[in-house]
């Protein structure tokens, strides 16, 4: 991949380095039901951070993902989806000895999902610090980020090592943690480690359900968001559903209104907002301090969210820039 030291590449976007897991979701072929009154599955790639850098081509961006997938069937089928969506793969290990991670993600009749997770250990746990690409971690201008590769070793040694590299190079830290409750051991050990990094990033997106989660409060508020700033965070984001997001700064907070669709399938949508919002800020961070262009940059990232839950699966869903300035013109209102 052609790229600058300032992570540049030649086309002139600045490089987003997506690091964690990717997996294949199986998703049923009819919604509201449970896993086991499903009559069959669709398989559909997934993983948070895999969706984040697919998100953030797919806008026409430059992403690259670092990870480690089972040198198998299903792996290579992923590592060529990236591929095929423009993602680099130059970041991707292949494990001989473990299988590429499986989700069973249940649609239940409302569009929110249940999981049951295949993976002991799966490959993306056992990335190691030395497999690390880290010549294209330090060639990022953004690293983005979530929690599922903190649960064990090796891989998390290997994300505080990718963390610290793109830190230590000047990239902007993203970090969505993306609770997967059923993957920890226990509620407590999810909130400490997820926490653990917490004041490493300077943007983070929570959902509403994770703000409750992480401060142990049931308040959506304010003053519940702000109990999560720290000293050297640039952006917090809370995301709200269809209620739309909040966002806090150092100097300014706010709201910004969601767009209403008819929601098929949730997944994916906090990824799709989060690469929209990464592809907008790469190479011009000053908008996070400019309310008027942030409030723009947060409304393109929710239209981004609400064409991504028309659809079954993430990948499939996520949208061009053309479908996204289509709704937020108003054009897309039958959707």
């Amino acid at each position: 991949m052609a790229s600058s030291n300032n992570g540049v590449s030649e086309n002139g976007k600045g490089l987003i380095v997506s690091f964690g897991e990717m997996l294949i979701d199986f998703v049923p072929t009819v919604s509201g039901v449970s896993l086991a009154e499903a009559p069959g599955f669709l398989k559909a790639p997934g993983g948070a951070p895999a969706n984040v850098a697919i998100a953030v081509t797919r806008l026409g961006g430059k992403a690259a993902f670092v990870g480690k997938l089972g040198d198998d069937e299903f792996g290579h089928m992923l590592a060529g989806i990236l591929r095929d969506n423009g993602v680099s793969t130059q970041g991707i290990n292949f494990d001989q000895g473990a299988r590429t991670a499986l989700a069973f993600v249940t649609l239940k009749a409302d569009g929110e999902r249940e999981f049951m997770f295949y993976r002991n250990p799966s490959a993306d746990m056992l990335l190691r610090p030395d497999e690390l690409n880290l010549e294209l971690i330090k060639s990022a201008k953004v690293f983005h980020y979530g929690s599922i590769s903190l649960i064990v070793e090796p891989c998390r040694s290997a994300h505080m090592k990718a963390m610290e590299a793109a830190k230590d190079a000047g990239a902007l830290l993203s970090y969505d943690p993306n609770l997967r409750l059923p993957l920890w051991p226990s509620e407590d050990e999810a909130r400490e480690q997820i926490l653990s990094i917490w004041d490493k990033a300077d943007v983070i997106k929570v959902s509403d359900v994770e703000l409750v989660f992480l401060t142990k409060n049931d308040k959506i508020d304010d003053a519940s968001a702000m109990s999560l700033w720290h000293p050297n965070l640039k952006l917090l984001l809370v995301t709200l559903g269809e209620n739309g997001c909040r966002y806090y700064t150092k100097n300014f907070h706010g709201s910004v209104d969601a767009f209403h669709v008819k929601a098929v399938d949730t997944t994916g949508a906090g990824d799709s907002f989060v690469g929209a919002l990464l592809t907008k800020i790469v190479d011009d961070q000053s908008i996070i301090e400019d309310e008027a262009r942030l409030k723009e940059v947060l409304t393109f990232a929710n239209a981004c969210g609400a064409i991504t839950t028309t659809k079954k699966g993430a990948i499939p869903a996520l949208p061009t820039e053309t479908e996204v300035l289509s709704l937020v013109r108003g054009d897309l209102l039958a959707i």
